[in-house]
């Protein structure tokens, strides 16, 4: 089973994280289905979007740290969560994102690459990566300084703040907020269902030309791999690992 569960309605493709007991924290083999389900909606004539939401109290809680403490050599090409990445790079179809509860790392960063995010009024994103001892992915060291200012970027990335979901409406992190939390789902799929309407090749040239170069996109993603590889199995990242499974304070006093 891979926690992700895959529905269609009508030319709306529904892809849903579906490990609510571990906070659908995104283990490799989620993260193989993604790539598959994205892959999968580009070639399909029959999706025009794809909308990605969640079950339980929490949006996504980052990557699964048992994975990766299970895979020291991580592959900065190969790896399952870099070709999800690449995929959400590479998909050229509308993607819109419902967010409930904490979206922490990736959970926030694959935002940066969807066209429409609605956020639930209880939504509360953060990338705590340096604190992890660790670099930002998903090209995010790019996309987030562009989408929210470098202040605001550099608020997130190096102090590991976390923002609620009026303050990501307001830097435009978010499309919109919704006050109910029952509601988000049916809200993100109007306005799914709406973009489905539109006609395709124009909606699909539009994404296109707004998101840019696709290949500086990729360039980042890769030289963030390249770093975040380097830093899975550093000193920092051991400590902030062990201190995070022993629920305890991470200490750094002792690197420079």
């Amino acid at each position: 089973m891979s926690d992700i569960l895959v529905t269609q309605s009508s030319n709306v493709l529904e892809v849903r994280l579906d490990r609510p007991k571990k906070k659908n924290a995104l283990s490799f083999a989620m993260y193989d289905a993604l790539t598959e389900a994205l892959r999968s909606a580009r070639e399909d004539p029959g999706v025009r979007v794809v909308l990605l939401s969640a079950s339980g109290d929490v949006f996504c809680a980052g990557n699964d740290i048992n994975d990766f403490l299970s895979n020291p050599a991580l592959d900065p090409v190969t790896a399952p969560p870099i070709r999800f990445i690449e995929a959400l790079v590479a998909f050229d179809k509308p993607l819109v994102v419902a967010v409930h509860g904490a979206a922490v790392g990736i959970g926030t960063t694959m935002l940066l690459h969807a066209d429409l995010v609605y956020a639930s009024e209880g939504a509360r994103f953060s990338v705590p990566f340096v604190g992890l001892g660790l670099v930002p992915e998903a090209a995010s060291s790019l996309l987030l300084p562009r989408r929210v200012g470098h202040a605001a970027a550099s608020d997130l990335l190096l102090r590991n703040a976390v923002i609620d979901a009026k303050r990501a409406a307001v830097l435009g992190l978010v499309n919109e907020v919704v006050t109910a939390p029952d509601d988000l789902l049916a809200f993100a799929r109007a306005r799914a269902a709406e973009v489905a309407a539109q006609p395709p090749r124009a909606a699909r040239l539009t994404k296109a030309l707004a998101r840019g170069d696709s290949a500086e996109i990729l360039a980042r993603v890769h030289q963030e791999a390249k770093h975040f590889a380097e830093s899975v199995v550093s000193d920092e990242a051991r400590e902030a690992f062990t201190a995070f499974l022993e629920r305890r304070p991470a200490d750094f006093a002792k690197f420079s």
